[in-house]
């Protein structure tokens, strides 16, 4: 399969460029940059030095292939979205822009852009663990926030058995990365090092991903912290009766024991108790955790993953894994680094 990354040059297209190169069933055909235009890719992303002698190529001259990954702001993809279509058969869109079905959801926490209500509806949610079957031949696919992604998978199991009570409290803390390549004052070395800056204290866009998704009331903050990539979310949830920790601990078997990209972490007495983004960094892992107090009412779950794997083109491949029929973990065997 021929592939395009449009907005190549970012960070979330470097990474899938970088794992499509290792991916056995695709063909990298084009990677648009209309900065880097005619330059080698290791001039954006030097990791792929003696790894590909392609180019960048600028958005207007892009020719047909088989898929069509969009790495680009958001905004701009239901802007181009005609466009890139009639390039490629199957579209991958990694933006916000075909993400939240809802109208209410989508004017009260993304006003502004609208996309055209046919477009949306032909896209399928890329949630792999939610919506597999969804996913199943699938032509157009839009994949999870970062965030999003990793208090959903913290929360679902939860939410579909009924374990939640009120409203829950998500407590996001995410690395540079998210913020995208572009800089600006928050980003700048002598603002952003050594900080941990409270970014978005109410209404994160995240949010309507997770109401939508998982169907609970959500309050979400999220803190930028001294951190390249990952993102770890603490969900607070009040349970409607007491339960043991064994109890929990079935919910999330029950809803992950097939998942191969959903490790439950366990550790009792070890350094690593709790996830650590640190250390799925590169990889399309999400680990998932708890604590319960002593009550059995309130239940802590904490979720890590690397924000541009999972919370980007980790997923979007895995999606497209599941589109086509591959085995779903083609191309995303890394298994992360420790120490690092």
């Amino acid at each position: 399969m021929r592939a395009t990354v449009v907005g190549g040059s970012g960070y979330i297209g470097g990474e899938l460029v970088r794992l499509l190169l290792g991916h056995p069933e695709v063909e990298l055909a084009y990677v648009t940059s209309n900065k880097y235009a005619g330059r080698p890719l290791r001039t954006a992303h030097p990791n792929l030095r003696g790894r590909t002698n392609l180019t960048f190529t600028p958005d207007s001259e892009v020719g047909e292939s088989d898929v069509v990954f969009l790495a680009v702001p958001h905004g701009a993809a239901m802007k181009e979205i005609d466009r890139w279509a009639a390039l490629a058969p199957r579209v991958v869109d990694l933006s916000a822009d075909h993400r939240i079905q809802s109208t209410d959801l989508r004017e009260r926490y993304y006003p502004g852009g609208v996309p055209d209500p046919e477009w949306l509806a032909r896209f399928q949610a890329g949630l792999p663990e939610l919506n597999r079957d969804g996913l199943r031949g699938a032509t157009h696919i839009a994949v999870a926030g970062c965030m999003a992604n990793a208090a959903i998978l913290a929360l679902h199991p939860l939410a579909a058995t009924g374990m939640v009570a009120g409203t829950v409290l998500v407590d996001a803390r995410t690395g540079s990365s998210g913020a995208g390549r572009v800089p600006d004052e928050g980003s700048h070395h002598p603002e952003r090092s050594g900080v941990l800056r409270m970014a978005k204290p109410h209404g994160h866009r995240h949010m309507a991903e997770i109401i939508q998704a998982c169907g609970i009331p959500v309050y979400m903050s999220v803190t930028a912290v001294e951190a390249v990539r990952g993102v770890q979310v603490v969900c607070h949830v009040m349970l409607p009766s007491p339960v043991t920790e064994r109890d929990v601990w079935a919910v999330y078997r029950d809803a992950y024991r097939h998942e191969p990209f959903v490790r439950l972490v366990r550790e009792r007495s070890a350094l690593h108790r709790m996830p650590e983004p640190k250390l799925l960094s590169g990889t399309n892992f999400c680990d998932i955790g708890l604590s319960l107090d002593e009550g059995g009412e309130h239940l802590v779950v904490v979720s890590a993953i690397d924000n541009l794997v999972k919370g980007g083109a980790g997923n979007a491949v895995q999606c497209l894994n599941i589109a086509a029929g591959w085995d779903e973990t083609s191309g995303l065997g890394f298994i992360g680094l420790h120490p690092v």
